[in-house]
């Protein structure tokens, strides 16, 4: 699978209530928005502090061959910077147990992490013992390692590397064992969503979650601004969809090619159903930057929140 803004204490927070009629509830929806780099994206940011707010949760994805000591070291600076570090743990590329108490050490003692993202993975076989993320949380070693924060994949439109049926009875057991095994463990747990480019297909599949008993809050993941065909590509290879229909729609309007795609629409739907039903399980926003990290930050700063803004870290 990446990609968090708050008020400043008063003043942002009455400044934040004059603009959101305006704004149509979009600004509420990304407070405390997360993001998402890769070491390489991540080196070519002189400073993430000048560009998203302290406290920032930001997920270090693990593209396989990247080596662990990257991953660890770009952990490291972020939280140097100040910010809430998560790292993906994807099963498929973890060998063997050792490694992954390997992983765990390096991330908790070098870089002071102590919550993952932990997901299947992109590789289509297992590099070694695991293929699953229910499997590296039956290990024990996250709570033994002191990591008190865990999210999961979410698949609003369905996976069918685990559902080849196009259905979603296999995830939503799996869901609800890890709700189970977090509460068993006392550890935090949310899932963090694909991105999708419609508001529709979120809303039946929270709506699903609930009716199977899983009732973890939601962080949806949003393609942040790209150019129409970037986003498709990446949509492709990310198995999207349904909501892949609203960028093909764009692109049969030439006018549009080479305009940027914004995920203010969806956003915007995402808003106003939160607005009309409270307890909709979508909580925060999870921006994935596949534009760039810097277009991705100036979205959130024209929708409500400046960028680089002190805030209160979160758990």
């Amino acid at each position: 699978m990446a990609r968090i803004l708050n008020f400043f204490e008063r003043g942002r927070a009455l400044r934040g209530a004059a603009q959101a009629p305006a704004l149509g509830g979009l600004a509420g929806l990304l407070d405390d928005f997360s993001v998402e780099v890769m070491p390489k994206s991540a080196e070519k940011i002189p400073s993430f502090a000048e560009i998203f707010p302290a406290g920032a949760r930001i997920y270090v994805a693990h593209i396989d061959g990247t080596p662990i000591a990257d991953m660890v070291r770009t952990a490291k600076r972020l939280a140097a910077e100040g910010f809430r570090v998560m790292p993906h743990l994807p099963a498929r590329s973890i060998p063997d147990r050792a490694t992954f108490a390997d992983w765990l050490d390096r991330y908790a003692g070098e870089a002071g992490v102590d919550q993952a993202l932990l997901l299947g993975g992109g590789r289509p076989t297992p590099a070694g013992a695991f293929d699953c993320a229910r499997q590296l949380m039956e290990t024990g070693l996250l709570e033994a390692k002191g990591f008190r924060r865990v999210h999961v994949a979410g698949h609003p439109e369905g996976n069918r590397d685990i559902d080849p049926d196009g259905g979603d009875r296999v995830t939503m057991e799996a869901t609800r064992w890890k709700q189970d095994w977090a509460r068993a463990n006392g550890i935090e747990m949310a899932i963090a969503t694909q991105f999708c480019f419609s508001a529709e297909p979120v809303v039946r599949w929270t709506e699903r979650l609930r009716a199977a008993g899983v009732d973890l809050p939601v962080h949806v993941g949003v393609a942040g601004p790209a150019k129409l065909q970037t986003l498709i590509k990446y949509a492709l290879m990310c198995g999207v969809g349904p909501s892949l229909q609203v960028l093909q729609r764009r692109a049969a309007d030439v006018t549009k090619l080479m305009t940027p795609f914004t995920p203010e629409q969806v956003l915007r739907d995402l808003a106003a159903h939160k607005a009309a039903n409270p307890d909709f399980a979508v909580e925060r926003v999870h921006f994935f930057p596949l534009g760039g990290i810097g277009k991705t930050a100036e979205f959130c700063d024209e929708h409500g929140r400046p960028a680089g803004a002190a805030s209160a870290a979160r758990a």
